[in-house]
Formats: C-alpha cells, sequence, structure tokens
C-alpha cells in the first residue's frame, strides 16, 4: 500500500516525456517542414507567372486536399491498430492491418487520379467561375493527377514507420522528394538547361517526378535498415475476418468525419474560389504557409497517436492518461509561437511569394485570423487524434461534423454567396465553432471514456481503472 501510495504522488517524469515526444515529432515536423518550403518555394517559381497561375494550383491543391479527406479515415484507423499491435508486440497485426490500410487508399487515390486526369474541367468549374484560372488549372491537374496513388502510397508508408519506430525513414525520402522537385521546377518550369519552358506543366512533371522518386528512397532505406513490416508482402493480405470487421468498425467514424469535414471545406473553398482574383491569389499562398503550422501539428499528432496508442495497448492506460493532455498543451504552446513568427516575418514572405497590393494586404489579415483561430484549431485536432490512437474514434467526430454542417457551413455559404461579405469576413467564419468545441472536447480528455484498446492486454487493464492527472 504504502509503494502504490508512493508510485500516485510522484512527479510526472517530464525529461523522459519530452524526450520521446521530441524522437517523434522533431522527425515529422521537419519532414512537413521541408514539404511546406518546397511548396513554398513553387508557389514564389509559379507566382513569375502571375496570379492566375498562383490561384489555379492553389484551387488544384484543394481538390487534393479532398482526396487526403477521402483515404485519411484509412490512415487514422490504421494508425490506431498500428501502434497497439506494435505496443503488445503482434507482428501479425501489424502486417495485416498495413495491407488492409493501404487497399482502401489506393482505392481512393487510384479514383481521384482517374477524375483529375480524365475530367480536370469538371473539377476546376466547381472550384472557381474565373475561366482563365480554370484553364491553367485543366493544364496542371492533366498532369499532376498521376502523382495521386503515389502521394497516398507514401502516407501510407509513412503512417506505419512512424508508429513502428522508423521516424527518420520518411524524413529521408521526403528531404530528397523536396529536392528533386525544387531543381525540376526550376528547369521545366522556365525552360532552363535547353528544355523548353513549360509553365505550370513543368510543376506538375516536378510533382509526379519528385514523388516517386521519395518512395523510393524509402523502400530502399527500410530494406537496409531491416524492416519487418513495411517489405513483408506476402503477410499483408492474409486479412481475417475478425481484424476485417474490427477494422471497418473503428474506421468507419473516423472515414465518415475526414469525408464529410472534407466535402465541407470543397464548399468552403467554393465560396472562397468566388472571391476577387487577388483574393484568391492571396488564398493560395496563404494555404502553403497553412502548411507550415499543420507541419509542426502533425508531428505532435503522431506523437501522440503512438505514445498514447502504444500504452492503451500495452495496459498503461494512467501514463496514457497523463501523457495525453500534456501532449496537448505542449502542441499549442509550439503552435503559438509559429503562428506568431508568421506574424512577424509576413511582411518579406508575402513578397517573395509575389503578394503586393491588394493581395498582400489579404494576405496579412488571413495570416493574422489564422494565428488566433490555429492555436485552438490544433488544440482541437490533437485531441481527436488522441481520442483515435487510444479507440474512441466517436466523439471528436461526432463533434465536428454536428459542428461544421450546422454552424460553420451555412454561416460561410450565407456570408459568402448571398450577403457578400468581404474576403476577410467570411474567411473569419471559417474558425467559429473552434472555441465552442474546444470547451466539450477538454471535459471529454479530462474524463478518459475515451481509452478503449483493442487488445487483451489492454482490457483488462481497463476494469477498474479511474483517470487521475
Amino acid at each position: 500500500m504504502k509503494q502504490a501510495s508512493i508510485q500516485k504522488t510522484a512527479p510526472f517524469p517530464w525529461r523522459d516525456f519530452i524526450r520521446r515526444v521530441a524522437v517523434i515529432a522533431v522527425p515529422i515536423a521537419l519532414q512537413n517542414l521541408l514539404t511546406t518550403t518546397g511548396s513554398m518555394v513553387d508557389t514564389m517559381m509559379i507566382a513569375s507567372l502571375g496570379n492566375t497561375h498562383v490561384g489555379a494550383v492553389g484551387l488544384c491543391a484543394q481538390f487534393s486536399s479532398l482526396m487526403f479527406a477521402g483515404f485519411w479515415g484509412f490512415v487514422g484507423g490504421g494508425m490506431l491498430f498500428f501502434s497497439q499491435y506494435w505496443g503488445a508486440k503482434d507482428d501479425d497485426g501489424i502486417n495485416r492491418a498495413y495491407g488492409l490500410t493501404l487497399t482502401c487508399m489506393m482505392t481512393v487515390g487510384l479514383l481521384f487520379c482517374v477524375m483529375a486526369t480524365c475530367f480536370p474541367e469538371t473539377v476546376m468549374r466547381l472550384y472557381t467561375d474565373k475561366s482563365a484560372i480554370q484553364a491553367v488549372g485543366v493544364e496542371y491537374l492533366r498532369i499532376a493527377g498521376f502523382s495521386y496513388p503515389l502521394m497516398v502510397f507514401s502516407m501510407g508508408m509513412a503512417a506505419l514507420l512512424r508508429c513502428t519506430d522508423r521516424v527518420r525513414l520518411p524524413l529521408y525520402g521526403s528531404l530528397t522528394g523536396v529536392a528533386v522537385n525544387i531543381a525540376l521546377n526550376w528547369v521545366l518550369i522556365f525552360g532552363h538547361l535547353g528544355l523548353p519552358a513549360l509553365g505550370v506543366r513543368g510543376a506538375a512533371i516536378a510533382t509526379v517526378v519528385s514523388q516517386g522518386v521519395s518512395i523510393a528512397v524509402v523502400i530502399v532505406l527500410a530494406k537496409r535498415s531491416g524492416h519487418r513490416y513495411l517489405l513483408a508482402f506476402r503477410r499483408h493480405f492474409r486479412w481475417t475476418r475478425a481484424l476485417t470487421r474490427s477494422y471497418f468498425q473503428k474506421c468507419f467514424p473516423i472515414l465518415c468525419n475526414e469525408i464529410l469535414i472534407g466535402v465541407g471545406n470543397m464548399v468552403i473553398n467554393v465560396v472562397l474560389g468566388r472571391q476577387p482574383e487577388e483574393a484568391i491569389a492571396a488564398l493560395a499562398v496563404f494555404r502553403t504557409l497553412e502548411g507550415l503550422v499543420i507541419g509542426f501539428f502533425a508531428g505532435f499528432s503522431s506523437a501522440a497517436s503512438v505514445l498514447v496508442g502504444t500504452l492503451v495497448g500495452a495496459g498503461e492506460p494512467d501514463t496514457a492518461f497523463k501523457r495525453a493532455w500534456r501532449l496537448v498543451y505542449l502542441c499549442q504552446g509550439f503552435i503559438g509561437v509559429v503562428c506568431a513568427l508568421m506574424i512577424a516575418l509576413h511582411g518579406p514572405i508575402l513578397h517573395m511569394m509575389g503578394m503586393h497590393g491588394e493581395s498582400f494586404n489579404i494576405g496579412f489579415g488571413l495570416i493574422a485570423i489564422y494565428a488566433v483561430a490555429a492555436v485552438i484549431r490544433m488544440g482541437n485536432w490533437t485531441m481527436n487524434d488522441t481520442f483515435r490512437a487510444a479507440g474512441d474514434a466517436t466523439t471528436g467526430t461526432v463533434m465536428e461534423i454536428a459542428f461544421m454542417w450546422a454552424m460553420l457551413l451555412p454561416l460561410a455559404w450565407l456570408s459568402g454567396m448571398v450577403w457578400h461579405w468581404p474576403t476577410l469576413a467570411v474567411f473569419a467564419c471559417c474558425y467559429i465553432d473552434e472555441p465552442i468545441r474546444y470547451i466539450l472536447m477538454q471535459r471529454h480528455l479530462f474524463s478518459g471514456r475515451w481509452i478503449r484498446p483493442v487488445t487483451p492486454e489492454g482490457r483488462a487493464a481497463l476494469i477498474g481503472w479511474k483517470p487521475e492527472r
């Protein structure tokens, strides 16, 4: 009894906790920072072609974001199983879950590839009513669409590697891919080294090639390091009925969430795509900068999934709970610092990315609004990802969908399409639900009811357990 009392009052091991977070989060944040840097360089190069080209490529990026929404539910479900099976040391479970996850993801990637390469006019008409932007976007999508299955495959590999303590391999792949993308953009967009200047078609070709190179690097490094899951192809498709049923039960709420959120974001982009051309260009630049914030967030999100999910699967709910709420606040603190830096450096950043006059003013307004909203929003996202990794794929999903469709989308549509408010006012409406959800999510976080293991060890440890800070 005395020993148990001492354990309860022992201080939280912050040093070990920070070290574990850094081991997972830093490589992922660096990987995303590299990707964002590559996107910024792309935007700077394309900006020299004019606002029409920047806006068109930015809207094409929103179409690929819709694809991410289509497969991200499978990524979330897959990471739940990867991390918990990794904690339980179940090799067969990891291999089967990876094969099932990758199959579902690739189905989505191939569907969007067909839509982009065969029906690009329909896609662009959906996102904007500006004919000049539509024409450039069609040119870009016909080629860039072939990169979609490659992006999906890369995401699936990265999810598995991160959950099995190989977080650096995706980083190395991204580093190589970004370098190739920047070099090919310089050559193909402007026609250097004796090649013709291809404009946005050159940017699209660079995207496809760089994705293929990134995948090849990760596969080679995984083979050299002896990773026993990524290349175990024969074991990936030995699915059991119990696993398949459990997988889709866990994935279904996440999938519904991501699809409905993706469609909701598409509606928002349709509204924003009807704004003036300067605003569309500023939004395209902002989305690139937003990737910087999301890049840092993704590191904490993956850390939450692995550090919490692994403990839940291993039967340590108390440690998982204590780590979870600290991860949320740690994430928000870092995101606040990143947003402050974005505001402080907005002038040189926006000028480098081709923003001047009205487009510059709108761009700064977008950054200022987002800097306030992002701290709350990333807290919500981290909590939701933590819930999912621990087995609760429903609570955060229901809240996010309900608030988006009942509150956010009607207000965004009315403000932009009916009342014709200024662009910045319409944009601010897109975050109006975040503070309310944050309060509700905090209550659920500290209740501990989100810990729902899928492993026998986890379920046994949960009997009689109550959360303690």
